[in-house]
């Protein structure tokens, strides 16, 4: 039944979509007004683990991948050490229909490797992919107004299995408003359907008082970075993670899986050339928790811990 009511969802959301691009494709004002304003302020664009990224300029093909890694690590009052390797790629198109809206199309996946020596059972690693499709235009022509759509068929198990039980629908809404040059707004929420907490709030702001430093405090990786010189630049940066995973234990299937973390490092990002930058991050790991929904299944509380970081960005 979950699967056929997002299935629904799905369809009402595509038939949202089209209707919102009908009316902006024939109403001749919004073509005349909304072309200049788009053009006219920073582009919008979504990297991996970002709600949004203000970019000056942009490419149409993104390929975003990173990979990190977390030592073994205490599992709290259990015997036994906990490590993590997790890694993700996500290939990234934009196109402007009617010449104007501007639409991403994206697939992304996600391996998390687990090094488990705790008497709790855990799978040996974690696996997620997706497709999705995001697109920002004009809010009802309020002035420096954007509403974003975005939505993301995926699948979430522990051996990349593609099927309606690990199924889950990610839909996220939000407002963006650029009042000045300085500043943008966001508002909005992300609805995951089948989670244990289904609804989680996008509410943050990026803010750049002048051309070396930026505050971009938006979920999920709020970031503060200083630029050095016109390649390089220092920045402090976190990131949560709560994911449900459909997980196979004790020859049960779709068992679910809660991962949790949250990071907090600081690194150094260069960008080499018009096409690639690359990232290196290090800093600590907390709040980290592995667990079934099924208490009586059991958990594991990693303590807390280090992990580095790299990250490599090709725009083409």
């Amino acid at each position: 039944m979950l699967a056929i009511n997002q299935k629904k969802s799905f369809l009402n959301l595509l038939l949202t979509l089209i209707s919102v691009l009908s009316v902006y494709s024939g109403n001749s004002y919004a073509q005349d007004n909304a072309e200049e304003r788009l053009e006219g302020s920073t582009g919008y664009r979504q990297e991996l683990g970002k709600a949004i990224v203000v970019k000056e300029e942009e490419l149409p093909q993104e390929l975003d991948t990173y990979a990190r890694y977390m030592g073994l690590s205490g599992a709290g009052n259990q015997s036994g050490k906990v490590g993590i390797i997790d890694s993700a790629v996500e290939y990234s198109y934009q196109i402007k229909a009617f010449g104007k809206l501007p639409i991403q199309f994206g697939l992304a996946s996600r391996y998390i490797r687990i090094q488990n020596t705790t008497q709790v059972e855990l799978p040996s690693h974690l696996t997620s992919a997706g497709f999705g499709i995001e697109t920002t235009f004009p809010f009802f022509n309020i002035e420096n107004t954007y509403l974003s759509i975005g939505i993301a068929p995926s699948f979430f198990s522990d051996n990349w299995s593609f099927n309606s039980s690990t199924f889950s629908l990610q839909q996220r809404y939000f407002l963006i408003y650029q009042p000045n040059e300085k500043w943008v707004l966001v508002c909005g929420a992300e609805y995951t359907p089948g989670y244990e907490d289904p609804v989680s709030p996008i509410l943050g702001f990026i803010y750049k008082p002048n051309n070396r430093l930026t505050f971009s405090i938006i979920p999920e990786t709020p970031e503060i970075a200083y630029l050095l010189n016109d390649k390089t630049s220092v920045f402090i940066q976190g990131s949560a993670t709560t994911n449900e995973y459909r997980v196979k234990k004790d020859g049960v299937k779709n068992v679910v899986l809660n991962y949790d973390e949250v990071h907090l490092g600081a690194g150094l990002r260069h960008k080499w050339n018009k096409y690639i930058t690359g990232s290196f991050t290090v800093g600590g790991m907390f709040n980290r928790s592995i667990r079934y929904r099924q208490d009586s299944l059991g958990k594991v509380t990693i303590d807390d811990g280090f992990f580095t970081e790299f990250r490599l960005i090709i725009a083409m």
